[in-house]
């Protein structure tokens, strides 16, 4: 995004996108959230004719965002957006008493979706980001969107199926000789990991919705994970009395179940972590818990076979 304030009460901006035959927006917000917000948005069509219009944010649906309102004042004769190679450039100038306000949000509509003539509604974005303008330096900070939903998902499944069930599998193998505790102990820690990643996973469900995002494969692992929990639930709730004979293979179902849990429970945490673009620190971080677990477990495991 290109500025310049060129009369006292006119801002002039211009912003570009890759063009992909759809619309691009701009808007300017109170508090950096779309709804309540104005924009102007632009496209050019097949046959080569632009259009911008004003728009009024007012709330999430298409029915809600509504053409020529909003508290933006165009300068006549100054407004034009071009398609030109491969980027679409969209120029403006506004009308205004005050400097614009720093909460700004851009958006790139669904790809070969254009408004159409008869009433401009606008689709659903693809993608947008919230952003922090400095207008004396120029320097924008973006603000991802959702981003406590990303945090409270992220969070919350690392803490459940990343750190609290591999915490509760080493009190099952490695203390039974403190009997009942162990197995107390044991049900409490396995009971909070499947309530907090439980709610995790919705969180996540509720994020992907309002991101529209594609993550297919993360999602399909998580839906996965937590059925295998739930059939540790069930397991649970059926075991057979010690000293029932088929008690031992209740042992290696329940066992194994929760090793394949685990496993599969790191991996999509890492996946997560780089779809999430949360960077190199929380990878470090969580490899390091894991390291941690596998260093006591392997001397856990040398004193539970010398004792034997």
């Amino acid at each position: 995004m290109k500025y310049l304030q060129t009369d006292r009460k006119v801002w002039s901006f211009v912003i570009s996108a890759p063009n992909s035959n759809s619309f691009i927006g701009m808007g300017f917000s109170k508090d950096g959230k779309m709804v309540g917000s104005s924009a102007i948005v632009g496209w050019v069509s097949n046959d080569g004719s632009s259009t911008m219009k004003r728009y009024f944010l007012g709330g999430e649906s298409s029915a809600e965002v509504v053409p020529d309102q909003g508290n933006l004042q165009l300068v006549n004769m100054t407004s034009s957006i071009i398609a030109q190679n491969s980027t679409i450039y969209m120029a403006f100038q506004l009308n205004t008493q005050v400097t614009p306000t720093n909460r700004l949000i851009y958006s790139l509509g669904p790809m070969g979706r254009l408004p159409s003539p008869v009433n401009y509604q606008l689709s659903q974005h693809r993608a947008h980001i919230s952003t922090f303008f400095d207008y004396n330096s120029g320097e924008s900070k973006s603000k991802s969107p959702y981003g406590n939903l990303r945090r409270s998902h992220g969070v919350l499944n690392m803490l459940s199926w990343g750190i609290l069930i591999p915490i509760g599998v080493m009190v099952a193998r490695y203390f039974r000789q403190y009997d009942p505790i162990w197995f107390y102990s044991h049900t409490t820690i396995q009971s909070l990991a499947f309530l907090l990643g439980f709610v995790g996973i919705v969180c996540g469900f509720v994020l992907e919705d309002r991101l529209s995002s594609h993550v297919d494969k993360h999602k399909a692992l998580g839906i996965f994970i937590l059925v295998l929990a739930c059939l540790q639930v069930i397991a649970f709730l059926v075991r057979p009395g010690k000293e029932s004979k088929v008690r031992k293979y209740w042992n290696w179902y329940h066992y194994t179940l929760g090793r394949v849990l685990i496993i599969l429970a790191a991996a999509n945490i890492f996946y997560g972590i780089h779809l999430g673009g949360a960077g190199t620190a929380w990878n470090v971080g969580f490899a390091v818990t894991l390291v941690a677990f596998f260093s006591i477990s392997i001397v856990l495991e040398i004193r539970l076979w010398m004792t034997k």
